[in-house]
């Protein structure tokens, strides 16, 4: 691999607030990944997908041990061809390797470059050797490793290691629990019960109550507009900067509407090309282009019943806001390559961070499809207007942290002092 694509690529995260808040959106994009997994395979699939194209992490692997033969297993890999590759028969021993020590030991294992040690067997022949190395267990309930998520960064040298690697490992506990979970749906254990104690937990997480920190003026009236929408099944358009919590706002409104018992189902719609978006909305045929292999459901028919979130709906080509504006109209779509007629009952949230009026007024988005949107609008302030709910913000958040910790944590007055003189440009996410 030569120099300039080191540079090139070495460019594409320049300070660690970028990373954070690419790490951020990957973890947002596998949480509604997760919200709807129905098979092992199918998720770990998406889940190394995810982590090459959002998070940065590429030739993603996922190993599980198997007790019957004491081995660690290749489960799911991600190979850089544009697709899942099929998972070889590829296996390790604890304490073999590189991947095997990470099991034997129960911890993660960062290498600067992978042809600096010895010890690295590149079994699957996919690394490049001159690239960072990141390997974290994967944990069971007792904290026991029963796998281990592997990835390469994308650039060499990389000051951000130990970033990563916490992100990893934050991926690991997450796909650690929803592997659990799918388990049990597979073997049909206690199905009806887990699921009614999500649902009271998302609902009760989502609550009113909890739903948003902050009693200043500009959040009142947007809590009054949602409790008001909730209770309709009109369309909702949600506005506002970037970090202001526009996801957090959609998932009140579906859990504390007629609709809480069917799924809530989100799609940003900046993150996958228009012919790959058009698949993800509305489904696709056997063989309706290469690698579609069988009939997928897009996402409106997985939530049929319940709510669908566009976020970043400014970002679609005036090309599909004419096709997603017939679906809105007539309430029925096709799949790509389908000439079915499929009906579908689906709340739209959609969310924004542009002026869509503006963009209206230059030709770059549909009038037709802004008003119907725009029935019902809730507009969240960016937190430079509401200085004074950063003191109970930043409580909120730091008793989080003090909890995760075990540990009591407060801030002192001059450190409040100084969050409330602050502009916060990059809003409630930056200051978490």
């Amino acid at each position: 691999m030569n120099s300039s694509r080191f540079v090139a690529i070495g460019q594409a995260v320049r300070s660690r607030a970028e990373l954070q808040e690419r790490h951020y959106k990957c973890l947002c994009s596998l949480i509604c990944i997760l919200s709807k997994a129905t098979q092992i395979e199918e998720t770990l699939n998406k889940i190394l997908w995810t982590l090459h194209h959002d998070g940065g992490l590429q030739y993603g692997v996922v190993d599980f041990y198997d007790p019957e033969n004491s081995l660690l297993q290749v489960g799911a890999i991600y190979r850089d061809q544009g697709n899942t590759s099929k998972t070889p028969s590829v296996a390790y021993k604890p304490g073999e390797g590189i991947v095997g020590r990470i099991l034997e030991m129960n911890q993660s294992i960062v290498l600067g470059r992978i042809s600096s040690e010895p010890r690295f067997l590149d079994r699957l022949e996919m690394y490049d050797l001159e690239l960072p190395f990141i390997g974290v267990p994967v944990r069971n309930q007792e904290g026991n490793a029963i796998g281990v998520l592997a990835a390469q960064p994308e650039v060499p040298a990389d000051e951000y290691l130990p970033e990563r690697t916490q992100f990893m490992s934050a991926v690991a506990d997450i796909l650690s629990q929803t592997v659990r979970l799918l388990a049990n749906v597979e073997e049909g254990d206690n199905i009806a019960m887990e699921r009614d104690e999500l649902r009271r937990e998302v609902r009760a997480k989502y609550g009113f109550d909890n739903m948003v920190v902050g009693h200043s003026d500009g959040m009142r009236q947007v809590f009054d507009q949602v409790r008001r929408v909730a209770k309709w099944d009109s369309t909702v358009l949600v506005l506002g900067e970037s970090g202001t919590g526009k996801e957090l706002i959609a998932n009140a409104i579906h859990y504390n509407s007629p609709r809480a018992h069917k799924a809530f189902v989100c799609l940003n719609c900046a993150s996958l090309p228009e012919n790959l978006l058009e698949s993800e909305l509305f489904g696709h045929e056997k063989g309706a282009f290469t690698n579609a292999v069988k009939q997928r459901k897009g996402r409106f028919e997985q939530a049929d019943g319940g709510t669908l979130f566009l976020d970043e709906i400014g970002e679609i080509s005036p090309l599909f806001q004419a096709k997603l504006l017939r679906v809105l109209q007539e309430g029925e779509l096709e799949r790509v390559g389908g000439s079915t007629t499929i009906k579908v009952n689906v709340r739209i949230v959609a969310a924004t961070n542009r002026n869509l009026l503006e963009e209206v007024e230059k030709g770059n988005f549909r009038e037709d499809l802004y008003y119907r949107l725009n029935v019902m609008a809730i507009r969240l302030p960016p937190l430079r207007e509401r200085l004074v709910d950063v003191p109970e913000l930043a409580n909120f958040l730091l008793e989080k942290v003090a909890k995760s910790q075990g540990r009591g944590l407060s801030f002192t007055d001059s450190a409040v002092r100084m969050l409330m003189g602050y502009h916060w440009p990059g809003n409630v996410r930056q200051l978490e």
